[in-house]
């Protein structure tokens, strides 16, 4: 039989309770590191904050829609992998993230520019090793080449054969393989011959470009003109037309640079000289997408891919089930998946190259068509790094390159000083709450004091996990949420109890006064915690920084507030009403409420004698 409403069985809702907090505290002790710390934020154990400096496609000043929409991409990527505290600020044409801890390297990775396409291999990869320096043993004038170069000095004789252009030194092969750094022939070669019918100046801005410095990796110090250097001589139309032979050759020319200024600003319509992540084999690509001029069939698909990172529906990290190690699955949009279908039927034993700003991460063979709209990436993955690779793909690239120009450490003392200010603070307006509850409510007092406690303990326990699960860190604004979010909680006391009183000043004895007064008491808690959960819901939606952290806890802790009033508060306030020790009036701060009672009836028998006596 159930029992009347506002009774309950008070061990079962306590029993409840503890088998949640032996709950919370297994998982904080026996997964993840089982440690029962929670992640501090920036302010509290300091950070890494790195300044991102912008680059638009064509090296100009980035515009400030594009620094706004990069601003809001880069915050999304945070939201996606979870509430973590960084920080993004725009400072003119710079971003600068803030980020917990000492992860330099994950700021930088924010700030990526996340542009993907995937595009034919021309020819086959070959090992990147670096091309003698002039500070090295020069070679002889016989034009031996170092090994990477093949030949002699003879393809020197080969370039001199092609119809000097515009473009002459853009073309990697010809106009660079097999030649000497330190004698005055060679070096002369690298100009085209004079022409009389040269194009005027404008015309022959391009041929002014040394390329044979680009492929050592020496660019201009101008980052619009180190763009349009890499362009001329790493994007040259003519790579898809030669042949194997002088695929090769441009290839051993080229060294892989470790500051890449095209990083970011390939032109997909062009093919690319590139190398993979780690530097350690180099690449000619065919382009994209085939030329606006209609000269390639729409279903010809066996040299253009057509496929961007626009045409991804979806990313996900996971680990490879062929071995170890993590790949990121993706999924086409329908249109994306019917173009990958296409070209992998046209390019079956050929090798396609993922390639995410301008490098490539993996190149596979293509063994039998792929239908179906999707496939997956492969490569040297950590778990955070294809995490990271699947959260950019899925917002989506970025719309200017960045470059990290600095990085530093952000000290914590500040915010450990704050921090202990505020506890101070806290403590001292936590004292005295718990003063005025022992004085004014004696033993429900003490009730109360049991229940902050308790409620501390759980929301310690929830702060740990949040942080192990989604990355929450705690921060100045969030304790200042739990220290608001204290109020709360003892107002929901407050108002039980103070429910307790009018019930107990009716004339009803302590034991029947507790399960009218929660009932009636409960409607008004719930409606409390709801307006102020649903004002910190819409503070998290409408704010950002810190304010975030602030309107979480805030929030979090109203829904703890419940659980704990729940199933600790009332059940205890309902056992001490029947114990007969315990329910004394004047013991649980209830005696003044009794004698209010004993005199409102005294008063209405005087006013019913006086009645009868007129």
């Amino acid at each position: 039989m159930a029992p009347p409403a506002g009774q309950i069985r008070p061990a079962k809702y306590l029993g409840a309770f503890v088998l949640i907090v032996v709950a919370l505290y297994s998982l904080v002790f026996f997964t993840g590191n089982g440690k029962a710390t929670p992640k501090l934020g920036i302010d509290l154990q300091g950070g890494t904050r790195v300044t991102l400096t912008a680059r638009a496609p064509d090296g100009k000043t980035p515009s400030e829609e594009s620094l706004n929409q990069a601003r809001t991409l880069i915050e999304t990527r945070v939201n996606g992998l979870g509430v973590a505290g960084p920080e993004v600020v725009r400072d003119g044409t710079n971003l600068v993230i803030t980020v917990p801890g000492d992860d330099s390297e994950g700021a930088k990775r924010l700030g990526q520019t996340a542009k993907l396409n995937f595009r034919k291999v021309i020819g086959s990869p070959v090992p990147n090793t670096p091309a003698p320096t002039e500070s090295s043993t020069p070679p002889s004038t016989s034009g031996s080449a170092a090994p990477t170069t093949t030949g002699s000095a003879a393809p020197t004789e080969t370039a001199a054969s092609v119809p000097p252009t515009t473009t002459a030194q853009g073309r990697p092969a010809p106009a660079f393989e097999g030649q000497p750094e330190t004698t005055t022939p060679p070096a002369e070669t690298t100009t085209p011959p004079a022409d009389p019918n040269a194009p005027p100046p404008a015309e022959g801005q391009e041929s002014q470009v040394d390329c044979r410095a680009v492929f050592q990796g020496v660019y201009s110090e101008d980052p619009t003109k180190a763009i349009d250097e890499s362009r001329t001589c790493r994007q040259d139309p003519q790579l898809t037309t030669l042949d194997a032979q002088t695929v090769s050759q441009a290839l051993g020319a080229f060294t892989c640079p470790t500051k890449d200024p095209l990083i970011g600003n390939d032109d997909p319509a062009l093919p690319l000289l590139t190398c993979n992540q780690d530097l350690t084999e180099k690449y000619v690509l065919a382009p994209v997408t085939p030329p606006a001029d209609g000269s390639v069939k729409e279903d010809d698909y066996s040299l253009y891919s057509r496929l961007t990172g626009e045409d991804i529906d979806n990313a996900v990290s996971g680990t490879d089930p062929q071995g170890a190690g993590f790949v990121v699955d993706l999924t086409f949009k329908g249109e994306g998946g019917d173009k990958w279908g296409k070209f992998t039927s046209a390019n079956v034993s050929q090798q396609v190259a993922v390639v995410l700003d301008t490098q490539v991460v993996s190149a596979p063979n293509i063994n039998e068509p792929i239908l179906g709209g999707s496939t997956q990436i492969s490569g040297t993955f950590t778990q955070s790094e294809a995490t990271h690779l699947a959260n950019v793909l899925k917002y989506g690239s970025l719309p200017l390159s960045f470059e990290a120009s600095e990085a530093e450490t952000v000290s914590a003392t500040l915010g450990l000083a704050s921090l202990k200010a505020g506890l101070i603070a806290g403590g001292i307006g936590l004292a005295l709450v718990f003063v005025y509850c022992l004085f004014y409510y004696r033993l429900l007092g003490v009730l109360t004091i049991l229940s902050l406690v308790l409620s501390g303990v759980i929301v310690y326990a929830v702060l740990v996990l949040l942080g192990r699960w989604i990355g929450f860190t705690l921060d100045l604004a969030g304790i200042a949420g739990f220290i608001v979010s204290i109020g709360i909680t003892a107002d929901s006391f407050v108002v039980f109890f103070e429910r307790l009183k009018d019930e107990m000043r009716e004339g009803r004895s302590f034991r029947s006064a507790v399960p009218r007064a929660w009932v009636r008491s409960r409607r008004t808690i719930l409606s409390a915690d709801a307006v102020s959960f649903l004002a910190s819901a819409i503070l998290y939606v409408l704010a950002v920084g810190q304010v975030k952290g602030f309107a979480f806890t805030l929030g979090m802790s109203t829904v703890l507030d419940l659980v704990v009033v729940f199933l600790v508060t009332h059940p205890l306030v309902s056992m001490i009403s029947k114990s007969k020790r315990l329910s004394n009036p004047k013991l649980v701060g209830l005696g003044g409420a009794v004698q209010a009672a004993v005199d409102d009836r005294a008063l209405s028998g005087a006013k019913s004698t006086a009645v009868k006596e007129v």
